[in-house]
């Protein structure tokens, strides 16, 4: 059989109450489109039902649970990523705290002429939907950090939602080191690094008071995993295979 046009991939580290709600409004959207698609859904290490749940919806969507011993979003997202077959891959939180339908704007025909199409909360045009200011101002600052060190120019490289070719993903997520957090920050790093093209996508966020989200060690491990990707693109370790 031919490879899908779409796959989107889940990464779920004991999400047993949040992946149904995912799932459905997924399968509900996927339902409405014209192209063909798979969903993975990466369990890492949950000690609840999560992997059984993902299962339970593989009679009503083209979904695949793969279940990994390992813990880390970073690790989860590069191994569906990379167990993908899609023309266009797409990575998103379990919460969905961004509408399904707002998907269609990251790929062809919508969107085009970009490799790495990247969710922003702070693109003109976008709207965040119940956020409290502190977490904004967090944000901010968080996101400072990584224009500083790594990103000049993106304005909100940690939402949880981007879409790669499956050619840039090919090329980036065999590289990708970080299996944390942070892993976005490493991802499109790599990507510009080596000329693929980046686009912004304003989107309608969400809140979600069940983040995932810590603030203050989290924060401290993204300035720690940003001098990681310093050096490790000073020791050539983002340099592309040589043939």
């Amino acid at each position: 059989m031919p490879n899908p046009f779409l796959s989107i991939i889940i990464p779920a580290y004991n999400e047993e109450k949040r992946l149904p709600e995912a799932l459905d409004r997924l399968a509900a959207f996927l339902n409405e489109q014209t192209y063909s698609s798979e969903v993975l859904v990466v369990e890492n290490a949950s000690t609840d039902r999560t992997f059984e749940v993902a299962q339970s919806y593989q009679d009503r969507l083209p979904l695949r649970a793969i279940h990994e011993t390992r813990r880390g979003k970073g690790l989860a997202v590069q191994r569906g990523m990379l167990e993908a077959a899609g023309e266009y891959r797409f990575f998103c939180d379990a919460d969905f705290s961004m509408p399904p339908a707002e998907i269609n704007n990251f790929i062809p025909p919508r969107l085009s002429q970009c490799d790495v199409a990247i969710a922003s909360r702070e693109a003109p045009g976008a709207v965040r939907y119940g956020e409290p200011a502190y977490r904004h101002l967090v944000g901010r600052v968080f996101n400072a950090m990584v224009r500083i060190m790594a990103l000049p120019g993106l304005q909100d490289t940690q939402c949880g939602f981007k879409c790669f070719t499956a050619a840039a993903t090919r090329a980036i997520f065999p590289l990708q080191t970080l299996t944390g957090m942070s892993f976005d920050a490493e991802v499109l790093f790599i990507a510009r690094r080596m000329g693929y093209r980046i686009s912004e996508v304003p989107i309608p966020w969400y809140f979600n008071a069940d983040s995932r989200v810590r603030l203050v060690n989290d924060s401290m491990r993204m300035a720690y995993d940003l001098l990681t990707i310093r050096l490790n693109a000073l020791r050539g370790r983002y340099d592309p295979p040589k043939v």
